[in-house]
């Protein structure tokens, strides 16, 4: 297998925090979205979409999506379970890894993309140019903090986002509010479920990379 890193951005993260939590050693090459290297055309030959993450699996499919890269290793590394065992802890974890990453990924991504002179017509990740839209920034920085709203209201009644268990929903709500920083956007103080639970993840080794 090869994996295709960026060590500066969110989603990257999200899949080396999962590689790392099945205790795999995979070969890496890191791309640099600074540099914009992702925009070349030797790495447009692995990924035309030229996003990161990307494994290349030993079959020789490339798969360039965080849940592509979760569902193919829970299937072929099973232990630990990261992605549920029963039909419900399945489900459950999809359901809140799903809910993280449209109610906080995305309204992270649209303010930092939206504000930031580095995104300036890179508004959209991929191909194509996008111009920044400050009104979706705006827009972002409401929905952020309904997020962590969200996350409280889930954490004041449930060990981890999916359930009992530390899952790929964890993964991913974890790297997000800790990406929130770049927006100058921390988990409020009174959020007393949220930062116990943030300090129970980032205590995990994984979470140092």
């Amino acid at each position: 297998m090869l994996f295709y890193d960026c060590s500066t951005a969110p989603n990257p993260r999200r899949a080396r925090i999962f590689i790392a939590e099945k205790g795999l050693e995979i070969e890496t090459r890191d791309i640099s979205i600074a540099k914009g290297e992702q925009l070349s055309e030797t790495f447009r030959a692995v990924n035309p979409h030229a996003t990161i993450p990307v494994l290349v699996t030993d079959e020789g499919a490339a798969l360039t999506e965080n849940l592509g890269i979760a569902a193919y290793l829970e299937s072929r590394f099973p232990e630990p379970p990261l992605m549920g065992r029963t039909s419900d802890e399945k489900g459950l974890v999809l359901m809140w890894n799903s809910i993280v990453e449209q109610q906080g990924g995305a309204p992270i991504a649209e303010t930092l993309r939206n504000t930031h002179p580095a995104f300036a017509d890179r508004a959209i990740p991929g191909t194509v140019n996008h111009a920044q839209i400050p009104e979706l920034a705006q827009r972002g920085t409401v929905r952020v903090a309904q997020f962590f709203d969200l996350l409280e209201a889930r954490l004041s009644e449930s060990r981890f986002i999916a359930g009992s268990e530390f899952t790929l929903a964890d993964i991913s709500a974890f790297v997000f509010v800790d990406f929130a920083k770049v927006i100058k956007t921390r988990i409020p103080q009174e959020n007393t479920a949220t930062l116990a639970w943030f300090e129970t993840i980032r205590s995990r080794p994984s979470a140092s990379l």
